[in-house]
């Protein structure tokens, strides 16, 4: 049994911030309490959480009226709490880590005490502690955060990180104007789909080192695609329902870049030809793209006109 009570490792009706529930589990991992990696992937499953809710938020349009960074604040508390209380109701990834861990712990046989008497103690010493589970998972932790703390002081680490839906339009008007030209669409309809597909530019596509690949509209880099490419994990929906797959996207040196490529891709290939000569109104526009099967989402024309709206363009 447990020198330790179950509730020093129970995170249930403690505060998300609380970094006193934190050291309860160190504490309880150095007494080998087997409630401490039960605990400890709660954690993880909570940050897990967390990053799924803020991905959603991310897809809400923000009017700007109450974009405060006190709001901003106490709405990123209560998305951690709420992670939290989830975690530890379960969604099945840390009843998943646990079991695994142990797995591998199991495979591991323990030395007996002949093997260990003869060993000098400096060296028993000196075996590093951040092998175990436990340690390791706060180790991917810390690194999260680390990364995130550092693309906050550096944004050129990631993309830009757009205020809202009036600073998206006017970070993009450039070149959505200048796509409007090439194409004869109105600029403000071409603006929505940008904010569509990423998420008023707060879900862009990132290349392998971090930086943003410019890559507004989600085109993909087929085969005849001779620039550079960022490979990342998307959603499609396929036969019925949303499958995860890894796909290559096309990658930019600028935003405008990727608004001029956007027009050509529109201007040059035959399936969109339809969307240029219906592309004057909203439902034209938009029926069209999802005819010429410009995404797999079901529900892609009414998600754009909605957003077309959103921004005051009937």
């Amino acid at each position: 049994m447990s020198n330790f009570p179950m509730n020093t490792t129970d995170q249930t009706n403690t505060l998300a911030i609380d970094v006193k529930g934190l050291a309860n589990i160190k504490n309880a991992a150095k007494q080998n309490s087997p409630d401490a990696l039960k605990a400890a992937a709660q954690q993880f499953e909570g940050l897990f959480v967390n990053m799924l809710i803020k991905s959603m938020r991310a897809t809400i349009p923000s009017s700007g009226l109450n974009d405060s960074s006190a709001q901003k604040m106490y709405t990123g508390m209560l998305d951690q709490q709420l992670s939290q209380t989830i975690a530890q109701r379960g969604i099945g990834l840390a009843d998943m880590m646990v079991k695994q861990l142990k797995a591998r712990e199991n495979t591991i046989a323990p030395p007996d005490a002949s093997q260990i008497s003869n060993v000098p103690q400096a060296q028993l010493s000196a075996i590093p502690e951040e092998q175990s589970p436990i340690a390791q998972m706060e180790k991917y932790q810390k690194q999260l955060a680390i990364k995130a703390a550092q693309q906050q002081q550096n944004p050129s680490l990631g993309a830009k990180i757009f205020g809202g839906v009036k600073d998206f339009v006017q970070a993009v008007a450039d070149g959505a104007q200048e796509a409007s030209q090439m194409t004869g669409i109105p600029s403000a309809f071409i603006t929505a789909q940008a904010a569509l597909e990423s998420g008023w530019g707060k879900r862009q596509i990132l290349n392998s080192d971090g930086s943003t690949s410019h890559n507004l509209f989600g085109i993909k880099a087929g085969p005849g695609w001779t620039g550079k490419v960022a490979k990342v994990w998307t959603l499609e929906f396929i036969n019925g329902s949303y499958q995860k797959v890894q796909a290559s996207f096309r990658s930019y040196d600028s935003y405008q870049e990727s608004f001029k490529d956007y027009a050509n891709l529109l201007v040059k290939s035959p399936r969109y030809q339809s969307v240029i000569a219906n592309g004057q109104t909203a439902a034209g526009f938009a029926n069209g793209l999802q005819s010429a099967g410009y995404a797999t989402d079901p529900g892609y024309a009414n998600k754009l006109k909605s957003i077309i709206q959103n921004i005051g363009v009937s």
